[in-house]
């Protein structure tokens, strides 16, 4: 496993080690231990998958309590995955890090508590997994309007994205961070 830094120190990208022949390949995509030594101490309590067509974009979603962090990848398709930090008081405050993760790629994001996040859709069709340190609340999810201009995120959009409705009805970073 290989950590590459971020301009957020916190958020790291993950390159597994990845083992390939004419048959196909084999990749550990999970240790404990390695991830401790490496990233961060954290226990996992929840896995999720989502599928999603081009051009949706998903986020950027935060709990204001069950904090989540999240270990994420896509295992078929491309995504554009954005991490934003909303930790008041940390020196990177309102700063974000975007990064492509593929099945290609087969590379992984990990996006600590304190954080919102969310992803775009490049490819025909994508598959998003992700690890959680802690467990859905639909009661404390929120989420920050994509296109804020505080934040001005270099979306690399295709096309004018497909959203949820309460993706369509996220606040401003101001308004979201100070809820």
């Amino acid at each position: 496993m290989k950590v590459i830094e971020t301009e957020i120190p916190d958020v790291k990208i993950i390159e597994p080690a990845v083992f390939g022949d004419e048959r196909g390949f084999f990749m550990e995509t999970w240790q404990q231990k390695k991830f401790e030594e490496l990233v961060a101490k954290r226990t996992f309590v929840q896995d999720n998958h989502s599928k999603s067509k081009q051009g949706i974009l998903r986020g950027l979603h935060f709990q204001t309590e069950n904090t989540q962090g999240k270990l994420v990848r896509v295992v078929s398709g491309e995504v554009y995955d954005v991490a934003v930090d909303i930790r008041e008081g940390s020196s990177t405050f309102g700063q974000w890090v975007g990064v492509y993760l593929s099945a290609e790629n087969k590379r992984q994001l990990w996006v600590p508590e304190g954080f919102a996040h969310g992803f775009y859709v490049i490819s025909e069709e994508a598959e998003f997994v992700y690890k959680c340190t802690d467990y859905y609340n639909s009661n404390a999810e929120h989420a920050i309007i994509w296109n804020d201009t505080t934040l001005n995120i270099n979306w690399p959009l295709i096309d004018k994205p497909l959203l949820s409705d309460k993706d369509l009805s996220g606040k401003s970073f101001k308004q979201s961070v100070y809820l």
